[in-house]
Formats: structure tokens, sequence, C-alpha cells
């Protein structure tokens, strides 16, 4: 990124402390929600986030997050959200109504509630894409919604 002198430019920071977190996982695909959730709660244990401060509500599929993000959002008691679930592709249309739905449900939920939401949901071909990528998309939707969450606070 450029930088200019006479520019106020804010900086990324991915500072926890004093942040409150909320996580919304799904349940389907567990194995690869577990995987997501510990290295998202690992993640923002690093940053400065107090385990005290972040709170885990399960839903039974990637369809329901939203909702629960919605409702987690307009409570205010939360600095930023992570939503953390695995789409596996199977052998049926269902992947891409799930999918898109999924994702159009956690941008709206955010863009009406002003509160900060990473996308931590994977979606992926075959089980073995999920597994491999769930360390690194949970710990980056971590380090997002705090970045945002910092973010939003200087704005």
């Amino acid at each position: 990124m450029a930088r200019y002198d006479n520019i106020n430019e804010i900086k990324p920071n991915i500072d926890g402390k004093g942040l409150r977190i909320g996580i919304a996982m799904s349940r389907f695909n567990m194995e690869v929600c577990e995987g997501l959730l510990s290295a998202a709660v690992a993640a923002l244990v690093k940053a400065g986030v107090s385990e005290k401060d972040v709170v885990i509500a399960t839903a039974p599929g990637a369809l329901e997050l939203p909702l629960i993000l919605k409702k987690m959002a307009e409570s205010g008691k939360f600095d930023g959200l992570v939503a953390l679930g695995a789409v596996i592709r199977g052998d049926t249309y269902h992947f891409e109504i799930v999918s898109n739905e999924m994702a159009a449900g956690i941008t709206r939920a955010t863009l009406d509630s002003g509160v900060p939401i990473a996308n931590g949901v994977l979606t992926t071909n075959t089980d073995h894409q999920a597994t491999s990528r769930m360390t690194e998309k949970g710990r980056e939707a971590a380090l997002c919604a705090i970045e945002m969450a910092r973010l939003l606070k200087v704005l």
C-alpha cells in the first residue's frame, strides 16, 4: 500500500484487549467446525481477547447462522462477530443454495446491524479441502473480526 505524508491513514489494528467477540458456529460437518473454532479461539486469545469476553452459539447448519448473528449483533453485547461452518459440495444443487444464501444472510446481518461479522464459513468441494483449510480460515476470521471492530471504533 502506498504511503502518503500528508494523508491521515488508519492503520490495521489487531489488538483484541477489551473487545467482546461472539462466535456463531454451525454443527453440520462438526469435525471441520471444531477445527475452525479451535483456531479462531486461539487467535482471539493470542490477540488479547479475554476468554470471558468470547461467547459461542451453535446452530444446526450454515443456513441458520445469519439469524443467530443478527440476534447477536442486535443485542449490543459484541464488538465483532465470527461466523464458522463448513459447506462441502455433494451431488445435488443444495450446495449452491446453502453457500449463496448463507453468505448473503451474513452480509445482510452485518450491513443492517453495523456490527462487523467475519465470514469464516468454508465452502469446499471435498472434505480434504475443508480439513486442510480449517485452521487458517478460523484464525483469519478471528483476526478479521478484531481488525474490523477496531476500525469501526476509529471511524
